[in-house]
């Protein structure tokens, strides 16, 4: 297939690019976001999720990290592919945990990696592994964008350093001075895929520079950072297709990238977009990132929230590629499927959505992955996620997790999983124009500014997702009168919502947007609807003959445990009417799970189902059955 051009300046004109105002002290953006997030530290969450959190900050971020040897390979050059990527995704990673916790040991660690990463800046400006005659490397620019963003994550929510925006301003200026129009090195000329399964190129990792280039001008407001992005864009994301116009004419993901649609590079870039969109206002930006939104979650997101495979339509790119994965994935030739880094990447895209346009189905998304694509993958000992993961079969195993690169026991996933965790109170509770969005509900508070510019706290009481009773307190240092919105997740058809006792309408889908004078002691109480739900599997390509069901209680996915049950995969008849499913707790829940349940069949018997995350056979060798075989 031949690229067709789709240039931002031709259809929108080089007069909206030259009216932006550049300054050195940043720029206002164009669009304003209808949701945002809390300022740092603002958010404090209790128990279920803040242990998951915890457990990976205190035994993989403060823990396990080789922080010095990632430095090492910008002196002493990568000896392994892919290596310059993990200094920065290691670091944004723990920059982003420390404006949750504020947590002052964290701080001192990314100080000290941070001063010895500025170390390693090359007389031209470059941080890179690759020396200065060598670039840019196949990998290279893909690499240096994981340095900018974890320089950005720094420099935004540890320390406004000076010399670290210097520093970022030297390594864009190189990049620059290096890539870009004839006779410098095309943008799509540069990177890896597919050339590495021996199909024609794709390249498409080099352009999720995007999202660094444009925060940079967000910044500075100096414009040349501007029109490299716009440059990026214009030379289409990949090699041979032009993956903007595609997402503008509705194509499905799988379609997008030729031979190696890479999954979580595509949501990367598209990340960029939505920031390129917040300070061009351009109509048609926004139609591509809401596209691709929609089609990713229409084509690829599967029962536990991620997406992408191998098998059938990418089998060499090892689980890592958008494969029309929500209607295949009960296709038993899939070896790989959902990487960390897809679902990660995935859930930072639909936060990006929910802010900008106050979606609640983008936060739907989220939590359907947080509670069982990203706990699933996450290594019980909080130090790792595996690389991908099965629904059916062994959820990990070795070459599931990559175990290491270099000797070192990381991967691009193990860096990347704590990324989402620290999403989570990102995410949680935001403020609008109108008033608080509570988005997901877990013990904890958060403070907020009321429309008046006042300082407000809630306070939620809950043990959800073990329960679906919710209590939201709201303090105040005087009565004012806001809009106080509470997500009502589109699963929990039959919900209630009371403000001090009064019921209100809660319809499914939806924020519950409650106005009103406010006051200390005002509590909102939520009750969502519990109830165990069956849904039946899309049918995979080679699947004609297979039937399989799948149960859901709340926003946790069920599945049947070989460690609990030797008969896990064998066909049964769910006892089921109108798509719900009468199931028994079993308390206590055996070791190590959250929750434990009995289900009934058509002949009088039961089974045992968990909750997927907190299956564990990582280095046991059992399996788990989540879309459960029935007997028609």
């Amino acid at each position: 297939m031949n690229k067709k051009r789709f240039t931002v300046t031709g259809i929108v004109g080089l007069l909206i690019l030259m009216t932006h105002v550049a300054c050195q002290t940043g720029v206002q953006n164009k669009v304003n976001d209808l949701h945002v997030p809390l300022p740092p530290h603002s958010v404090r969450l209790e128990g279920y999720l803040d242990d998951y959190i915890q457990l990976s900050i205190d035994n993989w971020s403060k823990g396990d990290l080789p922080y010095a040897e990632f430095v090492e390979f910008f002196r002493s050059g990568r000896p392994q592919f892919a290596l310059g990527e993990m200094w920065g995704k290691a670091v944004r990673s723990g920059c982003m945990f420390y404006r949750y916790t504020g947590d002052p040991e964290l701080k001192a660690i990314m100080d000290e990696t941070v001063r010895d990463l500025l170390t390693t800046q090359r007389e031209n400006g470059s941080i890179s592994c690759v020396e200065i005659e060598g670039q840019p490397e196949e990998s290279e620019l893909w690499e240096r964008k994981y340095v900018m963003l974890g320089l950005q994550g720094y420099y935004e929510w540890v320390n406004a350093d000076p010399r670290v925006l210097d520093a970022l301003k030297k390594q864009a200026d190189n990049i620059i001075s290096i890539v870009g129009p004839a006779p410098k090195v095309e943008i799509t000329d540069v990177g890896w895929s597919a050339t590495n399964i021996g199909h024609e190129e794709c390249h498409i990792e080099s352009s999720s520079l995007l999202e660094p280039f444009v925060k940079l001008y967000q910044w500075t407001g100096e414009k040349r950072y501007l029109d490299f992005s716009t440059y990026i864009i214009d030379a289409g994301g990949t090699k041979h297709f032009n993956i903007f116009e595609m997402a503008l004419n509705n194509v499905e993901p799988y379609k997008m990238a030729g031979h190696y649609p890479k999954a979580y590079e595509m949501l990367s870039i598209f990340e960029g977009l939505v920031e390129y969109y917040r300070v061009t206002g351009q109509p048609e930006i926004k139609q591509m990132v809401l596209n691709l939104y929609n089609n990713v979650r229409k084509y690829e997101i599967t029962i536990i929230g991620n997406g992408g495979s191998d098998q059938p339509y990418h089998p060499q790119v090892y689980g890592e590629a958008w494969g029309n994965t929500a209607l295949e994935q009960t296709n038993p030739d899939i070896t790989r499927m959902m990487e960390t880094c897809v679902g990660v990447t995935w859930m930072k895209f639909c936060s990006q959505i929910a802010r900008l346009t106050g979606d609640p189905a983008a936060i739907d998304e989220i939590e359907k992955y947080v509670y069982n694509g990203l706990i699933g993958a996450m290594k019980p000992s909080g130090d790792g996620f595996s690389y991908v993961n099965l629904l059916n079969g062994a959820k990990v195993t070795n070459q599931g997790w990559g175990w290491e690169f270099d000797g070192m026991p990381v991967t691009c996933c193990n860096l990347n999983g704590p990324m989402g965790l620290a999403y989570i109170p990102y995410v949680a509770v935001m403020n609008s124009a109108e008033g608080p969005v509570i988005n997901l509900y877990n013990q904890g508070e958060a403070d907020f500014q009321t429309p008046a510019k006042r300082e407000g706290k809630i306070a939620i009481h809950t043990d959800y997702p073990l329960s679906g009773d919710v209590k939201i307190e709201v303090s105040l240092p005087r009565e004012e009168t806001f809009t106080v919105k509470v997500r009502v997740p589109e699963w929990s058809q039959e919900s209630a919502l009371a403000v001090n006792g009064e019921p209100l309408e809660a319809i499914p889908g939806s924020y519950a947007e409650i106005n009103r004078e406010w006051q200390t002691g005002d509590v909102i109480s939520l009750t969502f609807d519990m109830r165990c739900r069956v849904v039946d599997a899309p049918r995979g390509s080679n699947r004609a003959g297979d039937h399989f069901q799948a149960v859901i209680r709340g926003p946790l996915v069920l599945a049947r445990d070989e460690s609990l049950d030797p008969n896990y995969n064998q066909p049964v008849s769910l006892q089921s009417q109108d798509g719900f499913i009468e199931c028994t707790m079993v308390e206590p829940a055996s070791e190590g799970y959250k929750l434990q349940l009995s289900l009934p069949l058509v002949n009088g018997e039961h089974i045992t189902v968990v909750d997927y995350a907190s299956v564990d056979n990582w280095h046991n060798g059992m399996h788990v059955c989540t879309w459960i075989p029935y007997e028609k």
